[in-house]
């Protein structure tokens, strides 16, 4: 104990020593103090590091001005253009183009904006709430551990298009196993094909794409989980915290940046979702089952670049509110 006491009044002896007097400080200040001109020159000095850095950086700008903002600024140029159906500019069309998009004859677009919200909601919601289970399951120790992980990446791994063809196949009414399956529970009319109404279609579709998003959502809420200190969770059930309690209070807490993370990403693949939706809602033409998504490339083949390039500028805005309802709402960086 004295030895230790000794050791630690050496280092703070040699700390005052080493630290510099009044008089020196004064003395630095008079003589103009070489760190102010350094600091003077700071934004020379960052232009250097900017023009030393700008080689590495260059091809990653390249690239997000190649493959996000030109096509951005191509799609909003468009959206102001009349185009024929076959593509040739017409000059300039002010609005009508988005006039047209909201209001174009047998179009039902009412049903398909309150179908683009629930299908977000749904999706993104129902991933959350099963994959959060599923990494709470995958983060316990268990004999098989890493083959139920590996088994979990296989919808991830798969083609979205091959996902979703399985899952026409299944439910195929002549031939499905699904369909048979779910006929001989009586769960099923004999002459019902789900994928070829367009409501159901568009309900096979949800659960299609919380399977296909399982995968990553879990895996990066396991990742959350992971960080959570053992003995933090130890130390609260000691205490005589419920399983609830500390879950609620200590693991959502430490989780939430994960859930944001996989929550707006999952917004985001799920918007933009084509395949599920085009692949298995087999209804023709402008129907009931439809979401923004879809209905901009049936625009594209009916009606020109134009109105489809108009739809895709509000399909973008849409998506856009419901994340910032979801930040404003949930405040999923918010410090508790």
């Amino acid at each position: 104990m004295c030895s230790s006491r000794s050791r630690l009044k050496r280092r703070r002896v040699a700390e005052l020593t080493a630290a510099p007097t009044p008089s020196a400080i004064a003395a630095g200040d008079q003589s103009g103090d070489t760190g102010g001109g350094a600091r003077g020159s700071g934004s020379g000095g960052g232009l250097r590091r900017l023009a030393a850095a700008a080689p590495w950086l260059l091809p990653a700008v390249i690239l997000i001005a190649g493959v996000v903002l030109y096509p951005a600024y191509l799609m909003i140029y468009n959206a102001f253009r009349k185009y024929s159906k076959y593509g040739f500019d017409q000059g300039a069309a002010g609005w009508d183009n988005f006039k047209l998009a909201l209001t174009f004859p047998g179009v039902p677009i009412g049903r398909i904006l309150i179908n683009t919200v629930v299908w977000v909601v749904v999706v993104v919601a129902g991933t959350l709430l099963i994959s959060l289970a599923l990494a709470q399951f995958l983060n316990k120790t268990f004999r098989g551990r890493k083959l139920v992980r590996l088994a979990v990446i296989v919808p991830w791994a798969a083609s979205v298009v091959m996902t979703s063809s399985i899952f026409l196949n299944a439910l195929n009414p002549n031939y499905g196993l699904a369909t048979r399956l779910l006929r001989s529970i009586g769960l099923l009319g004999q002459d019902t094909a789900l994928t070829q109404q367009p409501m159901t279609a568009f309900w096979v579709a949800v659960v299609v794409a919380i399977f296909v998003s399982l995968p990553f959502t879990t895996y990066t809420l396991l990742a959350g989980l992971q960080a959570v200190p053992h003995d933090v969770l130890e130390a609260a059930h000691v205490d005589g915290a419920g399983s609830a309690a500390i879950y609620r209070r200590i693991v959502l807490p430490i989780l939430r940046p994960a859930i944001a993370v996989a929550a707006l990403v999952n917004i985001i693949n799920v918007f933009n979702s084509l395949p599920i939706l085009q692949i298995l809602n087999q209804t023709a033409g402008y129907n009931e089952g439809l979401t923004t998504t879809p209905l901009v490339f049936l625009y594209k083949n009916n009606l020109g670049p134009g109105v489809s390039s108009a739809l895709s500028v509000i399909n973008f805005g849409f998506c856009l509110v419901i994340i910032a309802i979801y930040l404003i709402v949930v405040k999923p960086t918010k410090q508790q």
